[in-house]
C-alpha cells in the first residue's frame, strides 16, 4: 500500500505549540503525536526541525514536516525557501508542507521551483492553499497532495468561515490526494470534510494545543471573588 493510501479516510493530528508555551518542548510535542498514534491517527504534522526529530525518533506514522521562519517585507512562513525544504528533508519526514499561494517566496522561488526541490530530495509536496486556484496550481506544478491549509489566513481569504468546505470541494476535484485543514473542531466537522469530498482530515488546535483549549474554557467559567 503507498504512503497515501494509509492516510485515506483517516485523522492526521497536526502536533504543534504556541511559541514559548510549556507544550513548545520535543519531548512533549514527541508524547503528543506518540498518543496520537496510539489513538488512532494515521499521520501527523509537526512544525521545526527539533520536534521532528523527537517525532521521527518515537513515532512510526507518516509525518507531514514544516518550518515556519517568517521573513521581512514577504507573507510566506509555512517551508517558504529551498532551505526550509532541506532542513524538514534531513528531520526523515516523509511529506514536506509548504506555502504554495502565489505570493513572493523570500529566495525568489515559485510553487514549482519549492516542489521540484521537495521531489529532488525524495519527498511528497503537500500544498498549502488559500484558494482553488492555489490548489490548481499547485497540481500543474506537481504537488503530490493539496490542503485548505491557508484559506482565512491570507488578504484574499480574511475572514472565511472554516473548515473551508466549500474549498475542499473544489480541492476534491483536483486529480490530487487532498486534505481539509484549518478550524475542524469536531468530530461532525471531520464527517463534514470527508463528505465534502476530503481524502484525509487534519486537526490541530481541538486537540493539541491544551493552551488555547484552556484559554477557551476559562473564559467560559463564571469566577466569584
Amino acid at each position: 500500500m503507498s504512503l497515501l493510501e494509509t492516510l485515506r479516510g483517516g485523522l492526521i493530528v497536526s502536533v504543534q505549540a504556541w511559541r514559548g508555551s510549556a507544550l513548545d518542548d520535543p519531548y512533549v510535542i514527541a508524547a503528543m503525536a506518540l498518543a496520537a498514534q496510539e489513538s488512532g491517527a494515521v499521520g501527523v504534522r509537526v512544525a521545526g526541525t527539533g520536534h521532528l526529530r523527537a517525532v521521527r525518533a518515537r513515532v512510526a506514522l507518516p509525518v507531514i514536516g514544516l518550518i515556519k521562519r517568517e521573513y521581512p517585507g514577504f507573507e510566506p512562513y509555512i517551508t517558504p525557501t529551498v532551505h526550509e525544504i532541506e532542513a524538514v528533508v534531513e528531520t526523515g519526514a516523509e511529506i514536506v508542507a509548504f506555502d504554495a499561494t502565489s505570493r513572493p517566496h523570500p529566495d525568489g522561488n515559485d510553487v514549482a521551483g519549492l516542489i521540484a526541490a521537495i521531489h529532488a530530495a525524495g519527498r511528497l509536496a503537500l500544498a498549502d492553499c488559500a484558494t482553488a486556484a492555489d490548489g490548481a496550481a499547485a497540481v500543474a506544478s506537481g504537488a503530490d497532495l493539496v490542503a485548505s491549509t491557508l484559506c482565512g489566513y491570507t488578504a484574499e481569504t480574511a475572514g472565511s468561515t472554516l473548515p473551508a468546505l466549500d474549498l475542499v470541494r473544489e480541492l476534491a476535484n483536483l486529480p490530487r490526494f487532498s486534505l481539509c485543514e484549518g478550524g475542524v473542531r469536531s468530530p461532525d466537522d471531520v464527517r463534514a470534510a470527508l463528505g465534502a469530498g476530503a481524502d484525509a482530515v487534519v486537526v490541530g488546535s481541538a486537540i493539541t494545543n491544551v493552551d488555547w483549549l484552556v484559554r477557551e474554557f476559562a473564559g467560559a467559567a463564571d469566577r466569584v471573588s
